[in-house]
């Protein structure tokens, strides 16, 4: 059961109403994770100030960032997150099975995002640290030093909605993630 009671747009604090209000017409609804960081606006704008900047600045397609987010989740543990991410990844392009191979760390079906996700992997569960091989394994399949370094954004914002949720015991108002 959740700890916080799901703001609305109408019950929302006024710094998160304007906020909550671009989110619910983003996801056709407000969501429980959106609604529960509304009820302290400096939850709600941390959240919407890294999303926003990685619109503007990051260099990372659909696909890649919705792999990111669930291989981060399932570190983490976040069934919320690889929730909600599985559905984010379907509407990119990715298939249910490739969702869930992501989860399961089994990314045979593209090795450049393979070795990308074993960063965001590592980096999730060894607290930001990353072997030195697993980082040059990123490289040699083609990725840059600066989308390795973009990495670490991802995996922060990851963290910090799968922290929120693990805190807030946000309760699950999307489909279910298929079980591994």
């Amino acid at each position: 059961m959740t700890r916080v009671t799901p703001a609305t747009t109408e019950t929302a604090p006024q710094n998160s109403q304007a906020e909550l209000k671009n989110l619910e017409k983003q996801f056709g609804k407000v969501l429980n994770i959106h609604g529960a960081m509304a009820t302290s606006p400096v939850v709600l704008q941390a959240y919407v100030a890294l999303q926003q900047v990685i619109e503007d600045y990051g260099t990372f397609d659909a696909k890649t960032r919705e792999a990111i987010a669930l291989a981060v989740g399932n570190v983490d543990e976040c069934t919320y997150c690889q929730s909600a991410h599985t559905q984010g990844a379907k509407a990119a392009g990715l298939s249910e099975e490739q969702t869930i191979a992501i989860r399961r760390g089994e990314v045979d079906f593209d090795p450049k995002l393979a070795a990308l996700l074993q960063v965001a992997r590592e980096a999730t569960a060894e607290k930001g640290n990353v072997d030195d091989a697993t980082w040059q394994a990123a490289l040699d399949a083609g990725w840059s030093a600066e989308e390795l370094t973009e990495l670490t954004t991802h995996v922060a914002l990851n963290l910090y909605t799968n922290y929120f949720n693990h805190m807030v015991q946000t309760e699950l108002d999307v489909p279910a993630a298929p079980s591994l």
